[in-house]
Parts: structure tokens; C-alpha cells; sequence
């Protein structure tokens, strides 16, 4: 995002099936940024649980119910910025734990 946003470095987007679990991914998010010493920045959204927004400086995660990241569609509107492969980036890391 560093060419395309000065807003941040990266953006995270996630999506729930209901206001309930993007609460809970929300909260699950804030305790691992605590544990791993990371500060939040500040947090958008949450009450609502349509779109939660959690700044943790150069990087922002969005966390969307389906409805409302279909409507927004920030993949498009974002649409210059490079994609990251986490999923294999993630096989990469249990791989090296494993061993």
C-alpha cells in the first residue's frame, strides 16, 4: 500500500457472518496486538459491527460483515495496490515451526 495509500503501509480485509463475530475477531485481534506488544491506534466501528476498523499504525484491518463489504468493495477500490498471499505465507511458518 506504501505506492498507492499514505494512509498506511497494509490493509487487512476480513469479513464475518454476523455482528457478533466481528466483534470477537476485533477483540482476538487487540489481545494478540497487546501480547505481542503492538498498540492500537484506535478503534472505529465497533458498536455497530457492520465495519470495524482497527488502526495499528502501518497497518489497518478492516473487518466487514459480507453485506457490507460487497457494497464497499474496497478490493476495487484498492484495486492498484499488490496482493499478499498470506495463506502460503502461513504454510511457510508452520512449516519452519514444525521442523
Amino acid at each position: 500500500m506504501e505506492n498507492v495509500s499514505f494512509i498506511a503501509e497494509y490493509f487487512v480485509l476480513c469479513s464475518g457472518t454476523n455482528e457478533r463475530q466481528l466483534q470477537a475477531i476485533s477483540d482476538d485481534i487487540k489481545k494478540e496486538m497487546k501480547v505481542g506488544g503492538a498498540p492500537i491506534l484506535g478503534i472505529e466501528g465497533y458498536n455497530e459491527a457492520k465495519w470495524i476498523l482497527i488502526d495499528i499504525g502501518g497497518v489497518v484491518v478492516h473487518i466487514f460483515t459480507n453485506e457490507t463489504r460487497a457494497f464497499y468493495n474496497l478490493e476495487l477500490l484498492w484495486g492498484d495496490a499488490p496482493k499478499i498471499d498470506w495463506e502460503s505465507q502461513c504454510e511457510t511458518v508452520d512449516a519452519v515451526v514444525e521442523t
